[in-house]
């Protein structure tokens, strides 16, 4: 099986628009939820989330662009560039036929769906737009990339609600590893933060309406983002034979369902991804240094969580450091576990754990080391990303220092 490694990432969410703000954004423990702004947020219970604000889309793409994008897509794209150019790479003839994309998504153009929901039920309008379809399909996202980068090769989206991009990144993963695609563009995005989006959220009964407070014994539920993460996946000879700089290396994977329960997590379920993850990367539990949590915030997902990496990790469990960066930039769905990664490689790159900020009281259930309020300087060898979705569905991802 052939090594890979990551060679470029790109970013825009809350925090920041590109790789470099979010990290020092996360190195400060910043906050970037706050209030809502769009049409209509008064109607609403839930009035906070990590919106992504002073992003303007008409100095990005043209109006035939416009068109075509929805937010979630246009997040994408802008993180895609940012990745890509970090990478040095140009996607012709061979590399191009067999270079591809893969991304995580869970609502898809959520916005094109509300504004048009709302032009033809509330406005009473008996025509829609001709590219609403395109526009709000899942898999526009991962469409609009490969062709704005001439990616010839798989190209696909992922939709396993919170899972997303993890699932997406582990595809990616195994596809270079496997020898098919010596470059997968990966990771994920959401644009859920509009009316309809936080209105169907709020049914659920999980959402807070003041801050997301991982592992605090207070903490009242989770609180939306939007954004994208995206990477450039690549076998390891090939980014040695180009002198690429390599961020860190993707080691290994494991996913699991808890055939249980559509919405409550299982400790089982959550565990066996966690240990499938280490046995694939050919990792002992004792190597790990630090894990970037689900950490939603809700009392179910927290205390599963920590009991679930009290289970595989054992007696080296309290000497692990585990954090949760929805704290700083929200859920963003389908796209969470993209942004998340950006955590995982600080610490392997820079030796920085980001914070669980917002932690304010210890919860006897969460007992572990949740890196509170303040960034950490650590040296770290290997990490791992969690992800746990609705529908019992867990997708553990990790990382190994270079």
């Amino acid at each position: 099986m052939k090594r890979v490694v990551i060679t470029g990432a790109g970013t825009i969410n809350a925090l920041g628009h590109s790789v470099p703000a979010t990290l020092e954004a996360m190195r400060e423990g910043r906050c970037g939820i706050g209030d809502l702004e769009f049409r209509d947020v008064e109607r609403l219970a839930i009035r906070i989330g990590g919106q992504v604000r002073g992003f303007e889309a008409e100095g990005r793409f043209n109006r035939q662009q416009m068109s075509l994008y929805d937010r979630f897509t246009q997040f994408t794209l802008t993180a895609a560039r940012e990745a890509i150019e970090q990478s040095g790479l140009e996607f012709h003839g061979e590399l191009s036929a067999k270079a591809g994309v893969v991304l995580g998504n869970s609502g898809g153009g959520m916005q094109t769906l509300d504004e048009n929901y709302r032009s033809v039920y509330e406005d009473g309008k008996n025509r829609v737009h001709p590219f609403v379809v395109p526009k709000l399909m899942n898999n526009a996202a991962a469409g609009h990339v490969s062709m704005q980068f001439n990616l010839k090769g798989p190209s696909f989206t992922v939709s396993t609600a919170c899972a997303s991009s993890n699932h997406a990144m582990a595809q990616a993963f195994q596809m270079v590893r496997s020898g098919m695609s010596p470059v997968m563009i990966t990771g994920g995005s959401e644009s859920m933060l509009c009316f309809g989006g936080v209105k169907a959220w709020e049914g659920l009964r999980v959402m807070s309406k003041d801050a997301c407070r991982p592992f605090s014994a207070n903490r009242n539920g989770m609180v939306q983002g939007e954004g994208a993460g995206v990477f450039v996946f690549e076998e390891y000879d090939h980014a040695k034979a180009r002198g690429a700089e390599i961020l860190c290396e993707v080691i290994g994977f494991a996913m699991s369902s808890d055939a249980a329960d559509i919405v409550m997590p299982s400790k089982q379920g959550a565990a066996r991804a966690i240990a499938g993850a280490l046995q694939d990367a050919r990792v002992s539990a004792s190597e790990v240094g630090y894990i970037n949590a689900h950490g939603t915030g809700t009392a179910a997902n927290d205390k599963t969580e920590c009991a679930a990496v009290a289970d595989v990790f054992g007696p080296h469990a309290d000497s692990l450091m585990i954090s949760s960066t929805k704290s700083m930039h929200g859920h963003l769905i389908g796209g969470t576990g993209a942004v998340e990664l950006l955590a995982c490689i600080m610490a392997l790159r820079d030796g920085v754990i980001a914070p669980t900020i917002g932690y304010e009281e210890p919860d006897p259930e969460c007992a572990l080391d949740v890196v509170p309020n303040e960034a950490r300087e650590a040296r770290v060898e290997v990490a791992l990303s969690n992800a746990f979705a609705f529908g019992g569905l867990n997708a553990v991802l990790a990382l190994r220092r270079v």
